[in-house]
């Protein structure tokens, strides 16, 4: 057992929207991310995802709304909720926790989809 220092973690990542693991929590992962942007609609059939935003502030446009989440704050989507989260501008620094077995961006596949998942 060793602590995680997120810092270090996030200053290894170079990519916006890609998805880092750091961490198996039960039958979930711990995933870091950087975003920055607009990234793209898309729904989880089958799993709860996450969002605990570290820096910056994520939106996440619904169908029906738009929620922001601010650093320190966090958001639950539930399984089969189409969303498409984005920025305006400025980078944000993502916590996830998601079962194991979701994909990036659900069953769509797209140039931002990451298939296979890299621990950092």
């Amino acid at each position: 057992m060793e602590t995680v220092t997120l810092a270090d973690k996030f200053s290894k990542i170079n990519e916006h929207w890609h998805p880092y693991i750091i961490g198996e929590l039960n039958d979930n992962f711990i995933k870091l991310a950087k975003v920055k942007g607009e990234f793209v609609w898309h729904k989880h059939d089958d799993e709860d995802e996450l969002f605990i935003v570290q820096q910056g502030t994520l939106f996440i446009d619904f169908r029906d709304k738009t929620v922001s989440v601010k650093a320190g704050e966090i958001l639950t989507v539930p399984k089969g909720v189409e969303h498409r989260p984005y920025t305006n501008g400025e980078e944000v620094h993502l916590m996830l926790i998601e079962p194991k077995q979701t994909k990036h961006t659900g069953e769509l596949k797209t140039d931002k989809t990451v298939e296979k998942l890299e621990w950092i």
